[in-house]
């Protein structure tokens, strides 16, 4: 050997399958801002004009998405760029932050319209009549919202991206909850009567949905922070991508770090014992690319290489 062996580069399709996902969020996340921000208008404008707290609620909770899909832009900018020296994994761990801070802030929000709720509730604070079209505003707000689910869901399967498939499952909720205004609305109209309890009650409920929904997204982001370990199945696809390499007999020890767009991989293979250390470099070089070629996730692979004695794991 003359000279150390170059590395192996990284198949095309993991570069164009990054670059597809991010256009692909970042399309998405566009879209919802400017959709978003059209049912907001119209709800904040029901409430100014009809009273009706459940609409405002319901405006509070597509402000707190518009803002969550403003800081996914920004993250998606920021994670994106390559490792620095200051920064030597990365910058991926923007995204599960500013997830956990959406998550706060809409916890807070829930907590604080809950309290005014209740207290309007008690106090006998009485909601304006509220007319029949005021349940335009969240039927079509609910349309909207369910078409938009439906293309991120077929394209989140295409591309096999878990983003957009959670992207998409955040449509079908402020579906729900403006489908659950427009319920609200409907009891409104048919008992005018009652309608200052029916608005209220329906407003709590909202807040109480968004107090849930919160807690859940900064679960989800903490555990990526905390380095909780990843789902099973994406343990099986490293390690099948890695047998598939020739020359490769076993796999041991894998850990995986997941967060954001990013994830890293710690794998030990094992081949034959008799094999020189530049045919195990070049092993792993194949292993490497195999991975992310895999799972276009990955931004890097540490291998470690083991002997393989058969039955040497058995106990």
């Amino acid at each position: 050997m003359s000279k150390f062996p170059k590395p192996l580069p990284l198949h095309r399709s993991v570069t164009k399958t990054r670059l597809a996902r991010r256009k692909k969020l970042l399309l998405s996340a566009r879209r919802g801002v400017i959709l978003r921000g059209v049912i907001i208008f119209a709800e904040f404008f029901g409430f100014a004009f009809f009273g009706s707290s459940t609409l405002l609620l319901d405006a509070l909770s597509n402000s707190v998405d518009a803002i969550a899909s403003i800081a996914l832009i920004w993250s998606i900018h920021k994670a994106d760029q390559p490792p620095d020296e200051k920064h030597p994994l990365g910058h991926g761990r923007f995204e599960p932050i500013a997830g956990l801070l959406i998550g706060f802030l809409l916890v807070f929000l829930g907590v604080v319209s809950t309290m005014e709720q209740v207290k309007a509730v008690f106090t006998g604070e009485l909601t304006r009549e509220i007319p029949t079209i005021a349940m335009v505003i969240p039927l079509i707000a609910v349309i909207l919202l369910e078409i938009c689910h439906q293309i991120l869901k077929k394209a989140a399967k295409q591309k096999q991206s878990p983003a957009l498939l959670a992207d998409a499952a955040h449509y079908r909720i402020d579906a729900l909850t403006s489908f659950f205004a427009l319920i609200v609305l409907c009891l409104v109209a048919l008992f005018p009567a009652h309608a200052h309890i029916f608005d209220h009650l329906g407003a709590i409920t909202i807040a109480l949905f968004m107090i849930v929904v919160g807690v859940i997204a900064a679960r989800k982001n903490i555990n990526q922070l905390i380095d909780r370990a990843p789902p099973a199945e994406m343990y099986e696809q490293v390690r099948a991508a890695a047998l598939k390499v020739p020359g490769i007999l076993a796999t041991e020890k894998l850990r995986l770090q997941v967060y954001g767009p990013d994830a890293f991989v710690a794998i030990d293979v094992e081949v034959e014992p008799d094999l020189t250390v530049e045919e195990s470099h070049k092993i792993t070089q194949k292993v490497r690319r195999a991975i992310q070629t895999a799972w276009p996730s990955v931004r890097d692979v540490i291998v470690h290489v083991e002997p393989y004695y058969p039955g040497d794991h058995d106990s």
